[in-house]
């Protein structure tokens, strides 16, 4: 008797013993799913967006910026007597007319790309020829910057014989900035810079500071 009364004790406390550590285990599971998350630099929801734009790569086609280019340029000459395009090739091909001596002759100019470090480009003069005239190199591009209609952003310098090309003063519509990245005529490899500010988007980046005078 005492036995079977020992037995049934020991069974009992076995019982309890797994009946506690199943709590135990249920508890601490509720506990984990309905702990607050602590409120870290990483949690999504409360991430401030600080910075101003984002940056990306486009990379094109000598093909696809040639008519980009020309639509732009034909855009720029309209309800004008000038005439101008441009080609790309190996490099960069300017043809078209320009007013000497009471008449157009034909021009001709070489010229190869050179980007520079802030996404602009400078279109170096390789050749230059205007008819049959004889004229100095310097002279050909004086009278590009007084007849040839440009663009505010494109400069003209005679004496250092380049087109300065200010990609990055570009006014576009949609407030994107852009500049080059990469020009590889030879290759067809061409890579523009794109920054897309955040508030063409209606995104306002937060302000620490201000949020914490606000506080």
């Amino acid at each position: 008797m005492a036995q079977h009364k020992l037995r049934k004790n020991r069974w009992k406390r076995l019982f309890y013993m797994l009946f506690g550590l199943n709590l135990l285990i249920v508890i601490a599971i509720i506990a984990l799913i309905f702990w607050p998350v602590s409120d870290t630099e990483d949690s999504y929801p409360n991430k401030k967006i600080t910075q101003q734009s984002s940056e990306f790569i486009v990379r094109t086609t000598k093909q696809n910026l040639n008519e980009l280019v020309n639509a732009y340029i034909n855009k720029l000459l309209e309800g004008s007597n000038h005439h101008y395009k441009v080609s790309l090739k190996d490099d960069v091909h300017l043809q078209g007319e320009l007013p000497v001596f009471s008449t157009s002759v034909p021009l001709s100019v070489h010229l190869e790309p050179i980007v520079q470090e802030n996404g602009d480009v400078i279109l170096k003069q390789k050749s230059i020829s205007i008819g049959l005239l004889e004229l100095p190199n310097q002279k050909i591009m004086e009278y590009m910057k007084k007849y040839l209609p440009m663009p505010k952003w494109v400069t003209i310098n005679p004496e250092d014989e380049e087109i300065y090309v200010a990609v990055t003063n570009m006014k576009i519509k949609s407030n994107f900035h852009v500049g080059v990245e990469h020009i590889d005529l030879e290759a067809n490899n061409l890579a523009f810079k794109i920054k897309v500010p955040y508030k063409t988007l209606g995104i306002e980046p937060k302000n620490d500071l201000n949020d914490s005078d606000a506080r």
